[in-house]
């Protein structure tokens, strides 16, 4: 079973994101100083439709973020970046496995056991290259196996390599039910739950309503089910235009909208609740399959240092935005040493014409270049979820790069759509599609190995310096390896492979209601207010 998948993240998107910090409450915040209300609906406002549900399949975060509140994980990682209770109540773990013992009483949503069989058949699934599950590298090595042992509660896994941060990876993945396990129609539709809700409406491209399961006990750490405030229903609720939803929010006909536009100000005056996630931004990726323009080193030197990457900063992010300082953003982000600066190439615009004169690419007389009757016609797809600062960034892209001789196409897509063209049909240049991920590990698939449908190397990118590095940090569990993490992700900006230039906080506002976020909304966080 193999699906395009994604995005570790759009923005709004990708994305992948492990743990975060939870936001606060100011004193007039419209969610604080309330009596905690049971028997609500907490409704979510979604740039785009998330697509398929499938939990081992997808990679896109607007679909994972639903996915949490549908499907339990062995281990959860509190606020803090401390590894707590899921389905698994303990564990042990190295660089080449792990041993969980589940907790008992868990059931899927038709009530029958989650057993150590089923959830071993999980990793054992996404584990085997054969299934196509673009996890595989991301979350769970190639080759790696699950043992269940139903009477003992434990499951036994054996890495198919070495993982520094296994725990994390293995304990993070969504369990589904064993009985949709080989059922992709099944799980596009959130069905085999085995979390907090089950998904009871699905209305694509308008809403997602979910109903909170009477018998789920197994939330993270000393969760109490019985406690106050907990959601009836959740209703994600698809609103293309964040204006719309930071109005909806404002007139109470929505509960939450994440934002990172300018229309977080009215929010923030008015005192509303928020978390804050650092996300990246912006992020530019050469596609350097075989007969692309930017397969040459040279174009993707030329491109990159045609762009004031401070002025393309601010415009992206509305002036809000910070200079990244390497590709993992957010907690628990365990090396956080500053490996971008120095390593990208400078803004030069005489340097960049230079370079494309020398490797070829003359000018036309309508200003376009060409080299061997082939002219310098690229795609740029942009996420629909960056609004207006998304649209202006783009619009600054093709002016940079037709001065440059280069014509540029924008293509702006929705989650779907980017997911589609990144690990379908290849139809793209340049990807201004940011990867949110929390854990170096989690870029190697992306970065390096099989390119779709075989993988999720979609850029195709092939480079041995950051092979070469990323197996040395492999063998060191945790952060031990930080120095040969850095070394690898320096090697991909040696070779102009991805740009980082933007990092920008992203909050996701409330009115009465509080909760946790880390990749999504945690379900078992939020409460909410009369």
């Amino acid at each position: 079973m193999r699906s395009p998948a994604p995005l570790v993240a759009l923005l709004g998107a990708s994305a992948l994101a492990l743990t975060a910090c939870a936001g606060s409450a100011g004193p007039s915040s419209p969610s604080a100083g309330g009596a905690l209300a049971d028997g609500k609906t907490f409704t979510l406002s979604i740039g785009t439709d998330p697509g398929t549900l499938n939990p081992l399949v997808t990679v896109m975060s607007v679909a994972r973020a639903i996915d949490r509140f549908l499907y339990a994980r062995l281990v959860e990682t509190g606020p803090d970046g401390t590894i707590v209770a899921g389905l698994a109540e303990s564990w042990q773990s190295d660089t080449t496995g792990a041993t969980f013992t589940l907790r008992t009483g868990t059931t899927c949503e038709d009530g029958t056991p989650i057993t150590a069989k089923d959830v071993a058949a999980n990793i054992t699934y996404v584990g085997d290259p054969a299934n196509g599950s673009p996890l595989i590298g991301l979350q769970v090595q190639p080759g790696t196996t699950a043992v269940g042992d139903d009477a003992a509660g434990t499951v036994t896994v054996t890495s198919g390599r070495p993982d520094a941060f296994l725990l994390e990876n293995i304990g993070s993945i969504a369990i589904v039910c064993g009985n949709v396990l080989n059922d992709p129609d099944a799980l596009a539709k959130g069905k085999g739950a085995t979390g907090m809700f089950t998904m009871t409406e699905m209305s694509p491209n308008n809403q997602y309503t979910l109903t909170r399961r009477t018998d789920f006990t197994w939330g993270a750490g000393d969760w109490d089910p019985a406690q106050k405030g907990l959601p009836e229903k959740v209703s994600f609720r698809v609103v293309p235009n964040e204006t719309t939803a930071v109005n909806l929010l404002l007139s109470g006909e929505i509960t939450a909208a994440g934002v990172i536009g300018p229309d977080k100000k009215r929010l923030v005056d008015q005192g509303y609740f928020a978390t804050n996630l650092p996300a990246p931004t912006g992020q530019l990726l050469y596609n350097q399959h075989e007969g692309r323009p930017t397969s040459d080193k040279a174009v993707r030197t030329a491109l990159t240092q045609a762009l004031d990457l401070d002025q393309l900063r601010t415009i992206i992010t509305t002036g809000e935005g910070t200079k990244p300082t390497g590709l993992v953003t957010v907690s628990p982000n365990p090396c956080r040493a500053d490996v971008v600066s120095g390593n990208l190439p400078s803004f030069d615009e005489k340097a960049a014409g230079d370079a494309l004169d020398k490797a070829g690419w003359t000018t036309g007389s309508d200003g376009v270049r060409a080299k061997d009757g082939k002219r310098l016609e690229l795609t740029l797809l942009s996420p629909s979820v960056l609004g207006d600062a998304g649209k202006a960034a783009a619009e600054y892209v093709q002016a940079s790069w037709k001065k440059l001789g280069v014509a540029l196409t924008v293509r702006s897509a929705d989650s779907p759509a980017i997911n589609e063209a990144l690990f379908s049909t290849g139809d793209w240049d340049v990807s201004g599609v940011p990867l949110t991920v929390s854990m170096p590990s989690m870029l190697i698939p992306f970065y390096s190995g099989p390119t779709p449908p075989n993988g999720s190397n979609f850029a195709a990118i092939a480079n041995t310096d950051y092979d070469t590095a990323v197996a040395a940090a492999s063998q060191q569990a945790g952060s031990g390896g930080c120095e040969d993490w850095g070394t690898a992700e320096k090697a991909l900006y040696e070779n102009v492979a991805v740009v980082p230039y933007a990092d920008q906080p992203r909050s996701t506002f409330a009115s009465k209601a509080e909760f946790t976020e880390s990749d999504g909304i945690d379900p078992t966080s939020i409460r909410m207010f009369e």
